[in-house]
């Protein structure tokens, strides 16, 4: 067993596809916990790809690359999971602001959130206030996550916070913000409950935020 999901485990550290596709159905079929088999073989392996940017020995594309191996992991080991107790870490609503078409780093957090246990709801670009708050009542997420990549876009921030202040909805959820022009200041100016630099701290403040 542990020879098997320090493979997996090193499979997605590296980002080899291949490796986890079939190290994944190598644990699969030898009937080990599904649940362990994601904890211990891939989401441990995304918790040291965030170490490791963090000491400056990854970069975005390691990242992304490493994000993408789990993701292609992910669509084999779900309906495993699904036959399982197995419970979510919470459910983010992610998308980037109405104007801003950029969605690289808001995919990379979509992806180490997901690698992290969360389940995503992904909205893309472009997104209308009216929008997250519709997915919001519908789905009725812990956490909303927007990203902005313009100075021109950051104010629709403010104005998606106003508005679900205004519709009664403010305290159903929590906001969490990221982009190039975004400060730790203008998210508590603005009623942020976090903010992040980069995708790999967005999955620590998204913790901290449900009281993981």
């Amino acid at each position: 067993m542990e020879e098997i999901l320090k493979k997996l485990f090193d499979s997605v550290l590296e980002g080899d596809f291949e490796g986890v596709k079939s190290n994944l159905q190598t644990a699969l079929d030898a009937k080990l916990d599904p649940t362990v088999v994601l904890n211990d073989g891939m989401i441990a392996a995304m918790r040291e790809v965030g170490c490791r940017f963090e000491a400056g020995d990854y970069y975005v594309p390691e990242m992304l690359i490493a994000a993408r191996a789990m993701q292609s992991g992910m669509a084999i080991i779900k309906p495993y999971l699904q036959q399982t107790d197995r419970k979510s870490s919470g459910k983010v609503v992610i998308g980037t602001v109405k104007g801003d078409l950029h969605d690289i780093g808001k995919n990379l957090v979509a992806l180490m959130l997901e690698g992290a246990g969360f389940e995503i709801i992904d909205l893309g670009v472009d997104v209308p206030i009216e929008e997250f708050i519709r997915v919001v009542r519908e789905e009725k997420p812990d956490i909303v996550g927007m990203s902005a990549l313009l100075t021109t876009t950051m104010q629709m921030m403010k104005q998606t916070i106003d508005a679900f202040e205004a519709a009664g909805l403010r305290d159903k959820v929590k906001f969490i913000i990221g982009g190039a022009p975004v400060t730790e200041s203008y998210a508590n100016k603005i009623g942020a409950d976090g903010f992040s630099s980069d995708a790999s701290r967005a999955v620590n403040v998204a913790k901290s935020l449900i009281g993981e």
